[in-house]
């Protein structure tokens, strides 16, 4: 679905349901117009004490002799409270409330919301409202093929901003959502049916007019010496892909790399995880689902960046021909690594991508994004994505990205202390660094391999796949870092055309 803004009133444009947002107290203010057309329904709920505005409350009226067959007063709590994120919630809240009656068409009066404050945020408050909503609606259902299920499919074909804003960057919000979207079925995605060749074929479709797609098959990456991220694919009977984008839009210019985790599934090698750990580990390759869906996006809308993208894509499965534990890799480096826990595995496949991108495109940044750690979850529950990096303009831009989207991010140290946690007796490194300081230690093992280039770690493993529902994501992938990494390029742009 995608939205629409029209400049009519409430009463002129044609749909299932109407959405009228009040602020606590509740008043008649706005909507007198329309509630004397409707027999004072609106005022009648108000004054029995029923919807009072408070942050969250819903009541939906059947109403007959207007051009919409339903009315849903949507609270927003105070006015002096309001932000961004709750105006994204109170659209989430409204628009799953209007699926639920079935509703196929939607129209939402901005009114109460545009006219009367100013929300602090890059764009206007109707924005954040339809962000939320549009995010709200994704559901999963390729595999649900049961009368019942299907009974549930109804979906809003139309939903339509009433609103006199000229300037609503409508493509800007259908494109960020559509790429939500795409990662968000990729990394929903069973295992089985997202191998490494399936990615590589996934990739290879988003070719575009400036972005080119480049697979590197196992003896390819063997070449480049890029043994730690072909020990990860030895057990596995699926062939590794390493994946490449190339996006040129921006000129000359030196091209920002976004390097994302792409482990198809992770079993944790011969260190095996517990059986309860395995069942979501097809959300392991979240960080690569994001990347190709960024270069989707920018793709679409043609954006004027240079940007490589590289998914070091495999499975880490266990078997005869598996990496083991005390073994000795060299990464392409040349640093050599000692494999402790083989479940320890994205940070191995993740230097050699970096290492690869540094040396043959010589970027002016890295990102990389992974579900890297349990210890994430441990410190940050599922609430923000742990940064850290070499960087700090760099991690100054991410924050701010991180706090127009709401794809929080919390900065954590690389204190040099934590170099000796990784010391090796028989190698240059090893990949752990023991139970104390795991989400740090795991970075740190990234930037030995990082050298001068500016570089950001986004460990997202708090936040890529959720096991309870959100205001506006349910259960499942939620594509962390797509909406976050394409505020960055926006704000990037906005400074470059300032300057």
């Amino acid at each position: 679905m995608e939205i629409k803004i029209k400049d009519a009133g409430e009463t002129e444009y044609k749909s299932d349901c109407l959405v009228l947002p009040f602020f606590e107290p509740a008043g008649m203010e706005l909507y007198g117009d329309i509630d004397g057309k409707i027999d004072g329904l609106i005022q009648k709920v108000i004054h029995s004490g029923e919807f009072k505005a408070k942050e969250g409350q819903i009541v939906l009226l059947y109403v007959t002799g207007v051009v919409f067959d339903r009315v849903l007063l949507l609270g927003l709590g105070k006015k002096t409270d309001i932000t961004a994120e709750k105006l994204r919630r109170a659209g989430a809240k409204a628009f799953l409330r209007a699926r639920e009656s079935k509703t196929e068409t939607v129209t939402v009066s901005v009114r109460a919301i545009s006219e009367t404050f100013i929300v602090q945020g890059v764009f206007s408050p109707s924005y954040y409202f339809a962000e939320g909503a549009m995010l709200s609606l994704y559901r999963y259902l390729k595999y649900k093929k049961s009368d019942e299920d299907k009974q549930d499919e109804k979906e809003l074909k139309e939903a339509v901003l009433l609103s006199k804003e000229v300037d609503f960057p409508i493509q800007w919000l259908n494109v960020n959502v559509s790429a939500s979207t795409f990662a968000r079925d990729l990394v929903n995605s069973p295992s089985k049916d997202m191998t490494p060749s399936t990615l590589a074929e996934v990739a290879k479709s988003i070719t575009g007019k400036n972005l080119k797609v480049k697979i590197l098959e196992q003896k390819e990456s063997e070449k480049e010496g890029m043994w730690s991220y072909l020990a990860v694919a030895k057990g596995s009977t699926e062939p590794p892909k390493f994946i490449l984008l190339e996006y040129s839009g921006g000129g000359k210019s030196k091209p920002l790399a976004i390097v994302g985790k792409a482990i198809t599934f992770d079993s944790g090698g011969l260190s095996l995880k517990p059986a309860d750990s395995m069942e979501d580990m097809k959300q392991d390759m979240a960080g690569g689902a994001a990347t190709l869906a960024i270069f989707k996006a920018v793709s679409s809308l043609k954006l004027p960046v240079n940007l490589i993208g590289v998914l070091p894509a495999t499975e880490n499965m266990p078997s005869g021909h598996a990496i083991r534990p005390g073994d000795v890799v060299t990464a392409i480096t040349g640093k050599t690594i000692e494999i402790l826990n083989t479940d320890a595995e994205g940070r191995l496949a993740l230097v050699d991508a970096i290492g690869y991108v540094i040396k043959h495109y010589k970027p002016e940044a890295v990102i990389d994004m992974a579900t890297l750690t349990g210890a994430c979850s441990i410190a940050l529950g599922n609430e923000a994505v742990a940064m850290m990096g070499n960087d700090d303009k760099l991690m100054d831009e991410v924050r701010e990205a991180a706090g127009e989207t709401f794809e929080r991010v919390w900065q954590m140290p690389l204190y040099e202390e934590f170099k000796e946690y990784l010391k090796s007796e028989v190698a240059d490194i090893k990949n752990i660094g023991g139970r104390t300081g795991g989400l740090i230690t795991a970075a740190y093992f990234i930037k030995e391999f990082v050298g001068d280039t500016p570089w950001v770690h986004l460990d997202i493993a708090s936040t890529a796949f959720l096991a309870k529902p959100k205001p506006y994501f349910v259960k499942g992938a939620t594509a962390v870092g797509v909406r976050l990494l394409l505020e960055l390029i926006r704000k990037r742009l906005e400074k470059a055309k300032k300057a």
